[in-house]
């Protein structure tokens, strides 16, 4: 028998500023439960961690009531590395919702693996550096059809960029935003995560990405006066044809646009 790895005597990570806000994860939600949804209602017994959630409890206490209405079996664990915010966030607890004191380590009762990892604004205050050995970690962790997605959004939710990963690494990056409060969807790169915000520089992918993207955008504009739903799904299409998109209008419609990692990694990356 394979020998266990003992869990690390302290948490592994550093303590975050913990921003939060209620409601500002709601995007990342919705295409969680849309997308893997599914896979969370296949497994037997479901859990999704809600890692760093900050200096008050909201994200997790939303992603529970987001993720049962896909698949009503599923809990959610939040983990903070601070104990001052577990212990604050303990009064929420309730059916389907527990509170830890954890990080990367990603502490579970003995055994678990979970079927989802959500690490929204967390590697925002790493560098660059250290994000694919993070990747690495959280991966490891996954249950075998389980989803960690990570990536950064503004303080009110109004625009988010997130990458989703399987136990087998990176797979897709998502742009998501509120249509209305867009001007041009570059505006979505200051939302980029880590592993990508640095790379939105002349000869990365990235930047070709979203160059292209706002030119598509402008070449739209006849049917802003259909509505920006119908520019953005206008652009999506023109994308389509030279970009490996991964989703349709269905998504589009909600202010959505996933591309596949491979075509935005940045230049001279393995993963």
């Amino acid at each position: 028998m394979a020998s266990r790895t003992p869990p690390p005597s302290r948490p592994v990570g550093t303590v975050t500023r913990g921003t939060t806000n209620p409601n500002r994860l709601r995007r990342m939600d919705r295409w969680i439960a849309a997308v893997h949804g599914p896979a969370l209602r296949r497994a037997a017994a479901p859990v999704a961690v809600d890692l760093g959630y900050g200096a008050a409890p909201w994200t997790a206490v939303e992603l529970l009531t987001r993720l049962r209405v896909a698949a009503p079996q599923v809990r959610v664990v939040g983990i903070e590395i601070e104990p001052a915010r577990v212990a604050a966030a303990r009064p929420y607890e309730r059916e389907g919702l527990t509170f830890r004191h954890g990080g990367f380590e990603v502490p579970l009762e003995a055994g678990q693996r979970p079927a989802l990892i959500r690490a929204a604004n967390v590697l925002r205050q790493y560098d660059e550096e250290q994000v694919e050995a993070v990747w690495r970690r959280l991966c490891a962790r996954l249950a075998p059809e389980g989803l960690l997605v990570e990536g950064t959004c503004d303080e009110i939710g109004r625009r988010h960029v997130w990458v989703a990963l399987g136990p087998e690494g990176p797979r897709t990056v998502t742009f998501a935003t509120r249509l209305g409060s867009l001007e041009r969807p570059s505006d979505l790169a200051e939302r980029l995560p880590k592993a990508l915000i640095h790379r939105n520089v002349p000869g990365e992918p990235v930047h070709a990405f979203l160059r292209d993207f706002d030119r598509a955008w402008a070449a739209a504009a006849p049917y802003a006066s259909l509505g920006a739903r119908q520019r953005w799904i206008r652009t999506a299409r023109s994308l389509a044809a030279d970009w490996p998109l991964t989703d349709g209008p269905r998504r589009w419609r909600q202010g959505e646009l996933t591309v596949r990692w491979e075509a935005l990694r940045p230049a001279g990356s393995a993963g």
